[in-house]
């Protein structure tokens, strides 16, 4: 058995692995160990976020990540088109798996590790060796149903294309002008760089099951049609849970003695599914020096920043509701339609997580996008 190290964080995606970045930044004095079961760091996607994702503290370390940064981000409906002059940012990956193998130390991290099972004094690897530590820190992934969570999806393929857009400081975020087909329908064009166009058709419906070769052939029906298509880079998909309601103590009972960060501790945007800029905010906060490192206090502050995040998305899983109980699948885009009629900073603030009481009552005026009878009842839960 290995030496206790004071902190080793189970899991090498994006809210693990900023989360070691940062300590590594911030709190050198502290051992860890970042494991990782598959061969590099982060899996293969690209994460979207806007300026105000990002605090102070990391603003060098996300520009070490080298994001690609448009100007301008564009929505499109069929009765509404707009154009926000707020930047929006992506990284990828690949940047995020350079990172960890550049700033940390080689004895701080270790792919191909693979956990067959963890505890608040140490992790137990699928080889049998044993991993002592003071805390222990979940950032898996889910592995299967989140339990206690009522959930709708966000499923998605993406194709990056070695192809030119015709404007590569605007990014396309929200496209609905496509036939819809399975519930809420978008593509997502991010111009990557100069001569690489990142084409992502998106679903939001009722199940997780993902066909990603036939939504994979969509993708490129889409690409040729807006000429974008050409020698295909890289495939990415996923599927993202979008928050609905349910029983927070079912999914993370009070009195778990494991800290969790990233998706494994509900850490995602109740209706964007986006988590990128919840898992830099918990990683920099664990960061900012706190004297206990064990797993009772880290499971004692993640299960209270869980808490505070669940509430702050009360409001969000009511507009879920309407979009996925009130709205028939096909028509689940005029929510999003309706929506974006309101000024730019209010929808700056909603997919910052952080709406007004006036921007709450703002979002909720006008004439619903849906029958009203149904829209009462998604509101009122029933």
């Amino acid at each position: 058995m290995n030496a206790a190290l004071p902190v080793v964080i189970v899991g090498g995606g994006l809210a693990g692995a900023l989360a070691a970045l940062c300590l590594a930044q911030r709190r050198p004095d502290v051992p860890m160990l970042l494991l990782e079961a598959d061969e590099r760091f982060g899996g293969n996607h690209t994460w979207s976020f806007f300026d105000s994702d990002v605090p102070e503290e990391a603003r060098d370390l996300i520009a070490a990540l080298n994001p690609v940064r448009w100007p301008r981000h564009t929505v499109a409906f069929p009765g509404r088109r707009r154009e926000f002059d707020f930047a929006y940012n992506a990284v990828t990956s690949g940047a995020l798996d350079a990172l960890v193998r550049d700033r940390l130390p080689r004895n701080a991290w270790r792919t191909g590790a693979a956990v067959a099972s963890l505890d608040a004094d140490g992790v137990t690897l699928a080889s049998g060796e044993r991993i002592a530590a003071l805390g222990v820190i979940d950032a898996r992934g889910p592995d299967g149903p989140m339990p206690g969570l009522d959930l709708g999806w966000q499923c998605f393929v993406g194709i990056e294309f070695a192809a030119r857009a015709p404007d590569p400081s605007c990014a396309t975020v929200m496209d609905a002008t496509l036939p819809q087909i399975d519930g809420y329908r978008f593509v997502y064009v991010l111009p990557m760089a100069d001569d690489k166009v990142l084409v992502e058709d998106t679903y939001y419906t009722d199940g997780p099951d993902l066909d990603v070769a036939e939504v994979a052939d969509r993708v490129r029906t889409l690409a040729a049609e807006r000429g974008l298509s050409g020698p295909e880079l890289r495939q990415e998909h996923g599927v993202l849970p979008i928050l609905i309601g349910g029983d927070p103590d079912a999914f993370w009972p009070k009195g778990d003695p494991i800290p969790r960060l990233g998706m494994r501790g509900g850490f995602f945007h109740a209706t964007t599914g986006y988590s990128f800029g919840l898992a830099l905010q918990n990683a920099v906060t664990l960061s900012r020096g706190s004297e206990s490192f064990d797993s009772a206090a880290l499971a004692e502050w993640s299960r209270g920043r869980f808490e505070r995040h669940w509430q702050a998305m009360r409001f969000f899983r009511v507009l879920n509701r309407m979009l996925f109980r009130a709205a028939p699948p096909l028509e689940r885009y005029r929510v999003f339609e309706h929506f974006y009629r309101l000024p730019i900073a209010l929808v700056a603030r909603f997919y910052g997580g952080v709406p007004t009481a006036a921007d709450k009552l703002r979002i909720l005026s006008g004439k619903p996008p849906v029958a009203i009878g149904a829209a009462l009842k998604a509101l009122l839960g029933r």
